[in-house]
This record gives structure tokens, sequence and C-alpha cells, in this order.
């Protein structure tokens, strides 16, 4: 049951300008009892996939993609740690699903002869998996407390994780131990990874690395994958990083694969600790369709020493009776009141509004709208309407049609032909020279020669920020 705490005054530069906000609170569920009947969850369906080169890049292509190849035993996790790349913490942005998603939808409405005739179902939210990974699994947290700032426009919640500047330098500063305990997960990544499909290392670039090492660590590189799904009746849409694929790559998350590593299990007590992280493992990988999770195991100084496949949808029957075992109803349960808490609790006149959910580890959650000087906080001094990029803003809030109409920096963003060429799993197989135009400029006749059946292949060849409307140069 949802509770209201006091309204208190937000602070600002006179008592004229303060506001007030209403605090809002909702419980944690109780952990001894399942729900009766636990909300309906739909398979993840892929969207589109992006890369992020070694520059931290956003690229729409594969180039980032990686094949899954089986390590070696007594494989050396503290190899070439003084030459990886790790890029340092920051802010969780949203600017890059953001702009696949703009590019998404535009493509579908490019496909169709007028804009009318395009159905683009409405989605409830939109968030990286990490953040609704942690949402799910928060009746079970215990020491972590989380921040979102949240966003509500023409209906469609975003998530954001705050990270606050202290928050940030506490997480950089980590301790030389820590950091290389952090190193062996992706030094485990490298290990099992190669460019190529078939099951082979690469060839190594240097006579002295360790045998089936796939490459010195680069955190700036990333293959992410965009998925569509519901919990219960609400639509959601998610952006994460998949670690590779087994096989060959067909379009879709049927052989993704997640890796993680674990320390060797010695006793009962390292293999109830396990047991707990299995719950992160089966909800980061169930929220995107991965199928498989990869674990190897590693002794203290880093050495692996054993590998266990797990298959996602049966991880909770290995925990399932034991003591204290997590139990993944209670968690899409969870999911759906804190969705429907929010839907009940913020209201938005202008889209420009922000909230912070604060959660409470065995406690629960608040919700409060922030006062000005907070919103400024959250947009950093970038260009943005509280934390989502202006440009995605601008296009979200406008329906006028009217390229009059478009603001000055819409039109100068907008400015940039790009090439493209990704995967967007609902059309076929097409050439797109992406023209950057606002929503609702005005679509060309070509439009509406696009075959029904076809898909679009694109790929970025140089970084853009804005949403386009697209013109086709040839279908194949």
């Amino acid at each position: 049951m949802a509770h209201k705490r006091k309204d208190v005054l937000s602070s600002g530069s006179s008592p004229a300008k303060q506001q007030l906000a209403s605090v809002a609170s909702l419980p944690y569920p109780s952990l001894s009892c399942s729900p009766l009947k636990a909300p309906s969850i739909q398979q993840p369906s892929q969207l589109l996939t992006f890369s992020y080169n070694s520059n931290h890049v956003l690229e729409f292509n594969d180039s980032a993609l990686r094949y899954y190849v089986e390590p070696l035993r007594g494989a050396d996790l503290g190899f070439h740690y003084e030459k990886s790349i790790m890029r340092p913490a920051e802010r969780g942005r949203l600017d890059a699903l953001l702009a696949a998603l703009s590019r998404f939808k535009n493509a579908l409405r490019a496909s169709s002869s007028s804009r009318s005739a395009v159905n683009i179902p409405d989605v409830n939210v939109i968030c990286w998996r990490g953040v609704m990974t942690k949402i799910l699994a928060a009746p079970y947290e215990e020491t972590d407390s989380l921040e979102l700032n949240v966003m509500l426009i023409n209906g469609t919640f975003y998530f954001e994780e705050h990270l606050s500047d202290a928050k940030l330098e506490e997480k950089n500063a980590a301790t030389p131990r820590n950091r290389l305990l952090s190193y062996y997960g992706y030094a485990f990544e490298s290990y099992c990874t190669t460019s190529q499909p078939g099951g082979h290392h690469d060839v190594p670039l240097d006579s002295q690395d360790f045998p089936g090492w796939g490459g010195d660590v680069n955190t700036n590189i990333q293959w992410c994958s965009v998925v569509k799904t519901k919990l219960a009746d609400r639509r959601v849409v998610m952006g994460g990083e998949v670690d590779c694929v087994r096989g060959t790559y067909y379009g879709k998350t049927d052989n993704y694969v997640e890796l993680k590593t674990s320390l060797s299990l010695r006793n009962s007590s390292d293999e109830a600790r396990f047991e707990k992280k299995l719950l992160k493992f089966y909800l980061q990988s169930f929220l995107l369709g991965v199928p498989e999770i990869v674990v190897g195991f590693r002794t203290p100084s880093g050495h692996l020493t054993a590998l266990q496949s797990f298959r996602t949808m049966e991880i909770p029957r290995l925990v399932r009776g034991k003591p204290g075992a997590w139990d993944p109803s209670i968690c899409l349960e969870w999911g759906d009141r804190f969705l429907a808490f929010l839907q009940s609790t913020i209201q938005s006149s202008s889209g420009r509004e922000v909230w912070r959910v604060s959660f409470k580890p065995r406690v629960g959650i608040t919700v409060v709208m922030l006062n000005e000087a907070e919103v400024a906080e959250v947009v950093n001094g970038e260009e943005r309407v509280g934390f989502l990029p202006r440009w995605y803003w601008e296009e979200s809030t406008t329906v006028d049609c009217d390229p009059g109409t478009q603001s000055a920096s819409q039109l100068s963003t907008y400015n940039n032909t790009i090439r493209l060429n990704s995967e967007l799993s609902t059309l076929g197989h097409l050439h797109l020279i992406w023209r950057a135009l606002p929503v609702g400029y005005g679509y060309r006749t070509a439009h509406s020669q696009l075959a029904a059946n076809c898909s679009i292949k694109a790929s970025l060849a140089t970084p853009v920020k804005a949403p386009a409307s697209y013109l086709y140069t040839s279908c194949k």
C-alpha cells in the first residue's frame, strides 16, 4: 500500500518562488510469501543494435560484436592489467538509447506513404537495462541505496540513475585491489571472445600474449541491443550491453551470451553468496532476452579454474526451496506495483519536471519533485531539458509540422547527412542515406515506394546527436 508523507517546501531564491512538493512513499513487499499471481512479462524482442568504438563514439553498426570462444583453464585474469583502458564512471545518460529509438521510429514512419498511417505503439518506460535490473531486485537489496531521476513526457516515463559529482568521485576513487577485481571480469571477456564467428581464438598480435588472449581491455568498446517487452500491460523499451554471441549472429537474441566471473566455491557459505548473486545475473539477462550465462570461477589471485554455463530461464529453479532463496515473482510483482505507483503519483504539465526516486534498502522508496536548483544539478551545464538531451525533448514535445516553427537548435543539429548500416528488425534490406530533417518536416514521395517486407540496413559513418528522417537510395 502506498503512503503519502508530509508536504515540504523546496528551496528557492525567495519565498514566492518556493513550490510545494509532495513526498510519496511505497514500501517493499514482504519476502516471506510469493504473490498469488505474478504479472506476466513478454519475451523481449530486439529492435536494433549499435556499437561504441575504441573512443566511445556511437556507431550504428555491429563493429563491436564479439563471438563466444571457449577460454583456456588456468588463464591469468590479471594479464595486461597495466595496458587496459578503463572508462571512468559517468552519469548514466540515455542519449545513445534515445538516438537509436528516434532513428527506429523515424524509419517506421519513413516506410509509410503518410505519417498518419504509421501505428507505433505507446511506450510506457524507456531506460537502460541496468536500471530496470536494480528496480526489480530492490526488495532483496540489503546494503546499496539507489536514486533515480524520472521524467514524464506524453505518457512515457524516462529513468536515469542519479549520480552526483560526489558519488562519481567515490566510484572513480576505488582502491587498487577493487580496480583489479573489476578488471578480472573484463579480462575474462577477452579470453572468451573473438572478432570472428567459428569458435576459434584470434591470432595473437603479440607473441608474448597469454594463450587465448582476445586483445587488451578497452571498456570504451561496447555492443548494445535495444529490446521491447511488456511488464503486465506496460510497454518497456530497454537498451543494454551484450557480451557476445554463440555461433552465427542472425539479428535476434536467441544465441546471446552473458559472461560473469565469481570466486571459486569452497564451502556452503560461498555457495550461498553465489546463489544471491544469481538474482542479478538472472534479471540482467532475462530482461534483455539473453538465454545463456557463462560463469568463470577463479582463484583469489585471478586464475581461471572452472567454467559453468547456466540457462537463464532455469536459474530460479536452482535456488527454489533453499533457505533465504529469492523469488522472481516477488521481483516482477514489485516492478508492476512500482510502475503503477509512479503512474498514480507523478503528473507532468510541461514535460520539464524532474522527480527523484530514492530506494532505501529493506524499507522502500520515496518520490519527490525536484526544485530548480536540484534540476540544475541534474542538467550539469549541458544542453538538456532535465536529463534528456534538448534535441530529443524538442522532438518528443513538438506537434507542429511546419518547418518554419522548428527551433534554431533543432534545425542546426539536423543539418547533417548521415550514413547508417544496422539491422532494424521489423523492416527488410534497405540501404539508406539518413538525411537529417525535423520530425514532421515533410516526407519524400519516395517513401511510398518502400515494400512492406523490406528491412532497413544502416550504419553510422560519423557521430551525430540528432534524430533523422530518411531518403532511401536502393532496395536490395
